[in-house]
């Protein structure tokens, strides 16, 4: 029943309407628009949205040491209002734990990198110094970023929002790094533990009023569990959804489990977590191949969910001019379409992803 009322209620919105700018024709008015539940759109946006590429010397080492691994690390993003502007409507977002500052700060891969004379690009260490987290790939390899402290990266998309309050709601989806890399000297980072997974709620909170996020609480309202509410529809409509931003932790079980805290939802929590649908907290969930997972992506968006998936992964399309993973996403009825390449890499291809006529949002394929 879900399913149908959501596909019946996109019939009177065209298939080529433009969501974020209807064109005020008859079947793309922003009265009919507002009305779609926003689990009926389909945006586009990227992956690891604040990186910077390697240095020229520094990426010429590291495919010395580990070829494969410096052909996955091998592309870069604009700034993140560049994006914003470009179409983009879901960002991605990498964090480190720094409450005293200065872990990040002097990255092993420039130290030696200079170490044989090469010249590198300027690179500001001071908001690295500075308590609190961090936002950065791969620390002491892939360490430029747009932003380097996540309240930087909460006020450029604030500030964005705040200038254009008609947009399609925002998904930001955060990644917690705490891998330990092989290489000797490399920095350990810390474990997110209670007080880390607060502080991400608590910076956000800092930056972003409650009206301006899409919350579990909100979401969740007065049913029992969110999976609950997302089954019964309570996703806010487009209209009401406009000018806002939601977070998702897009995090191995373990991790969501230190940030549910023993929660029975998320209650109390700014994120959403990525989570098996039968979950209680279940109301958003990271399907990343739209090839092999289409019927569960399919079944998750009918069940009310909110899905992510990717196009593209590891440069690998790019490199290949290969558009069977995009094709596959932008037919799926996933409502985030990630990717790499808003604008193709020229190096190797005219590889590149967007929705069609150049529309920013869509009405998402049938989930049926």
């Amino acid at each position: 029943m879900l399913i149908f009322l959501f596909f019946a209620a996109a019939l009177a919105v065209a298939p080529d309407c433009d969501l974020e700018r209807p064109s005020g024709a008859t079947d793309c008015t922003r009265e009919g628009v507002d009305a779609l539940p926003m689990t009926r759109m389909q945006v586009v946006g990227t992956h690891n949205s604040y990186k910077q590429a390697i240095s020229p010397p520094e990426m010429a080492r590291l495919a010395m040491a580990a070829k494969g691994v410096a052909r996955t690390l091998d592309y870069a993003h604009p700034s993140l209002e560049s994006q914003l502007d470009a179409g983009a409507r879901q960002l991605e977002l990498d964090l480190l734990h720094d409450p005293e500052g200065g872990r990040y700060a002097d990255p092993l891969g420039a130290k030696l990198a200079r170490l044989s004379g090469a010249d590198l690009p300027s690179w500001d260490a001071g908001p690295m110094h500075a308590p609190g987290l961090k936002v950065l790939h791969v620390q002491d390899i892939d360490y430029r970023s747009n932003c380097a402290r996540f309240t930087d990266c909460l006020k450029i998309i604030a500030d964005w929002s705040a200038a254009h309050p008609d947009h399609l709601p925002l998904l930001i989806l955060i990644n917690l790094k705490e891998d330990v890399l092989s290489f000797p000297g490399t920095v350990k980072p810390l474990l997110f533990d209670a007080a880390a997974m607060n502080a991400i709620d608590g910076e956000i909170r800092a930056v972003f009023r409650e009206d301006r996020l899409i919350t579990p609480d909100q979401v969740q309202g007065a049913y029992a569990t969110l999976r609950d509410a997302v089954a019964a529809g309570a996703w806010p409509l487009l209209g009401a959804a406009r000018g806002r931003v939601l977070f998702a932790l897009d995090a191995p079980p373990d991790q969501v489990a230190r940030y549910r805290e023993g929660r029975a939802s998320l209650e109390g929590r700014v994120m959403f977590v990525n989570i098996e649908e039968t979950s209680p907290a279940a109301a958003y969930i990271t399907l990343n191949d739209p090839l092999a997972q289409d019927a569960r992506i399919r079944a998750a968006v009918g069940a009310g969910l909110i899905v992510r998936t990717r196009a593209d992964a590891d440069t690998v399309q790019a490199r290949t001019g290969d558009t069977a993973m995009r094709d596959a996403a932008l037919a799926s009825a996933a409502q985030y379409v990630s990717t790499d390449y808003m604008t193709p890499d020229l190096r190797w291809s005219a590889y590149q992803v967007g929705l069609p006529g150049g529309m920013t949002g869509r009405i998402g394929p049938d989930p049926r």
